[in-house]
């Protein structure tokens, strides 16, 4: 677990099947198929996570190893005791096999194929009966930040900036009283929700909620009536020479 290893992976590597590898892990040793399966086994598996196997097997022989008992050798096992060279002994010469010990020779090597394909050949089909409560995690995807709309405006923010002393009047809508009348030099602020400008000259800067209003710079008296909307917009129209405009 702290090395992350999938137990799917270590199958895959030492061939050794999950149900057995879960069996070492839980100390459950009966689930094995014998003593020195459990060794070659714990040995296999100790040396893939890079643990000592020595320390594990003598661990295993103080607490868990059977005293006395026979058992069957791995097929790995008695390959090499097979590969070791024995000293030749000068003995009689006997005669031709019976067919009793044919028979037993090809009885043991059939039992010896069939540990083999039982013990190692484990298959993802068997591996998925074996441990049913085994599934391969997957890291969940992000789901992007939601973007958050931003809030409707509830009022009308107006800023004039004169670029020179200018005539201003200012009120809320067609027969309200003047909001202020003055001649400005510097920045000048209102607020509401219905407000009407009238300007001595052009050569001004006017923001309406922050966004500047495209007004055509010159020395001609303009009126802009703007209005909040619903919706939050707020519409900005020009009024034209013809129309009253504040204090006119």
């Amino acid at each position: 677990m702290r090395q992350k290893i999938d137990v799917a992976d270590v199958e895959s590597a030492t061939k050794i099947r999950a149900k057995y590898l879960r069996a070492l892990e839980n100390e459950e040793f009966g689930l094995l198929p014998g003593n020195t399966f459990v060794k070659t086994f714990l040995r296999t598996y100790a040396e893939y996570l890079g643990l000592d196997p020595q320390l594990l097997l003598e661990e295993y022989r103080a607490e868990y190893e059977p005293r006395g008992e026979a058992e069957i050798q791995p097929y790995s096992v008695a390959a090499r005791q097979r590969q070791r060279p024995h000293r030749q002994r000068s003995r009689a010469p006997s005669g031709p096999p019976g067919p009793g010990t044919a028979l037993i020779v090809a009885v043991g090597v059939i039992v010896v194929i069939l540990l083999i394909l039982g013990l190692f050949g484990g298959s993802s089909k068997d591996q998925n009966a074996s441990s049913p409560g085994h599934t391969t995690k997957t890291s969940p995807k992000k789901a992007p930040p939601k973007k958050t709309a931003p809030p409707k405006p509830t009022t009308i923010k107006l800023r004039i900036t004169p670029s020179s002393p200018t005539y201003l009047c200012v009120d809320r809508g067609a027969g309200t009283p003047v909001v202020d009348q003055r001649t400005i030099t510097g920045q000048a602020n209102y607020k509401g929700k219905h407000l009407r400008v009238n300007l001595g000259k052009s050569s001004v800067k006017v923001r309406v909620n922050g966004k500047l209003v495209n007004i055509p710079q010159g020395p001609q008296a303009v009126g802009y009536d703007f209005q909040l909307h619903s919706d939050g917009k707020v519409a900005s129209k020009p009024i034209p020479a013809g129309q009253t405009r504040p204090c006119g």
